[in-house]
């Protein structure tokens, strides 16, 4: 079962951290980012997200989402598992060089829980933090676009491609935001 914050208001607006198990450093690699891109840009255009700012960092992707049809749970599931389908597909299909290690963290990872079928590539828990309030969201929006920041990749914000605040200071994106 879950252990992390639950989405209770299916049309609110939530603070979601989306993370790796054991905290793998899977999205170092530029094809396994891109996945993640078209992936939201595709729940985006055909499922009713909503993405008010986000991040991919190398383990975890934080985002503030909400969705049009008051289903942001049902997007949020079926975005992770189309998700770990593809990468576990692309760990397999091309020349990886942690693929013996990473497989065997996803398999150990979902021989615990009875839900998984041979692995799990995400945690269940999203995290998710409703926010209620203009001063909560901003704190939140700050956070995620300072992340890069604070792992010591750029010096500013906006130098973080796989980053909202791109689109706030309207510059070249590789993902469009609502």
């Amino acid at each position: 079962m879950s252990t992390g914050y639950k989405i209770d208001n299916q049309d609110g607006l939530y603070f979601l951290t989306f993370q790796v198990i054991n905290w793998v450093d899977i999205f170092t690699r530029k094809t396994y980012r891109d996945i993640l891109i078209n992936s939201l840009d595709y729940c985006r255009k055909n499922k009713g997200l909503q993405i008010w700012a986000y991040v991919i960092m190398s383990n975890h992707v934080h985002a503030i989402l909400s969705a049009k049809e008051n289903n942001l749970s049902d997007i949020i599931r079926d975005f992770k598992s189309f998700t770990a389908n593809q990468i576990l597909r692309e760990i397999k299909a091309i020349p990886e060089s942690r693929k013996k290690w990473m497989l065997q963290l996803f398999k150990s990872a979902a021989d615990k829980h009875q839900r998984n079928s041979e692995f799990q590539f995400w945690t269940h828990e999203n995290h998710a933090v409703f926010l209620e309030t203009m001063p909560f969201l901003n704190q939140k929006m700050a956070y995620i676009h300072e992340n890069p920041i604070r792992a010591g990749w750029v010096e500013n914000a906006e130098d973080w491609l796989y980053s909202s605040q791109r689109n706030y200071l309207s510059m070249e994106t590789l993902l469009e935001i609502d």
